[in-house]
């Protein structure tokens, strides 16, 4: 199977980051490249699911890249073409809706934004799909 560049936009749904941990893992064992893009709220908020500094280390680890947490690193994206493919998990109802209405005031928003315009794919993932799914097309 071909290695694919994958942008993993990760929102706000604190109780749901026990699950994507794992398919980043296996994704990225899978030999798969992985770039995180937090939304602030996910990037600095500790929370009784876990704290922030804890949770953006490992995942750090994970994918052995910063995470892109800020508008001015997500927005080359899109021009540079980094992903063949964006996969948003937790995608939270608020970061739907921006999307829905063309609202892009958050790195994982101006990511998949930024994705979308050379017409790439992008998928909203709650983290059962990811885990069933997307783990056996992979």
């Amino acid at each position: 199977m071909q290695s694919l560049k994958i942008g993993f936009g990760i929102c706000g749904s604190f109780c749901t980051f026990h699950r994507i941990i794992p398919v980043m893992e296996r994704l990225a064992a899978a030999g798969h490249e992985i770039t995180p893009i937090m939304s602030a709220a996910a990037y600095f908020t500790d929370t009784r699911f876990g704290k922030c500094e804890e949770i953006n280390r490992k995942i750090t680890e994970i994918c052995g890249k910063e995470i892109i947490h800020e508008l001015k690193t997500a927005e080359p994206i899109g021009p540079k073409k980094l992903f063949d493919v964006m996969a948003v998990a937790p995608c939270t109802g608020n970061t739907l809706a921006k999307l829905a209405a063309g609202i892009t005031d958050t790195p994982v928003t101006l990511a998949v934004k930024a994705h979308l315009r050379n017409l790439r794919p992008a998928k909203r993932m709650v983290p059962d799909y990811i885990s069933e799914k997307v783990m056996k097309e992979l």
